[in-house]
């Protein structure tokens, strides 16, 4: 005589989710982008930074739980790697740190942050 095995539940489908793109959606570019967190959320607050000008603005400001952010973190490394297979490597300036990279809007001091300069010498 031989034991059964109990059947066990077939695993539930995923459900799938919609998500709709309005057609009046409008993009924000930002080219900075200052990140906080408390222990229940991550800001991410993306800004503009145009040239010569002493200020920026945010444009967007996004708030996610923990979780929600590794996601998302994984999702961009992934489609990164994807963009440079297929368009090369994407070159950083060279900076002292992550943070210099991202927070660093200022020149060094004695330079003015833009070699095409309108005034005349």
């Amino acid at each position: 005589m031989s034991k059964q095995e109990p059947k066990s539940k077939p695993a539930p489908k995923p459900k799938r989710v919609t998500i709709e793109l309005p057609k009046d959606v409008k993009g924000v570019y930002a080219n900075a982008a200052l990140i906080s967190h408390s222990p229940a959320e991550i800001v991410l607050d993306f800004a503009q930074v145009l040239p010569r000008t002493p200020k920026g603005a945010v444009m967007s400001r996004i708030i996610m739980s923990p979780m929600h952010a590794k996601l998302l973190q994984l999702a961009l490394a992934q489609n990164l790697t994807n963009y440079e297979r297929q368009f090369g490597e994407i070159r950083l300036p060279q900076q002292k740190t992550l943070a210099d990279q991202l927070f660093n809007f200022q020149p060094p001091d004695g330079q003015s942050g833009d070699d095409d300069s309108d005034e005349e010498k």
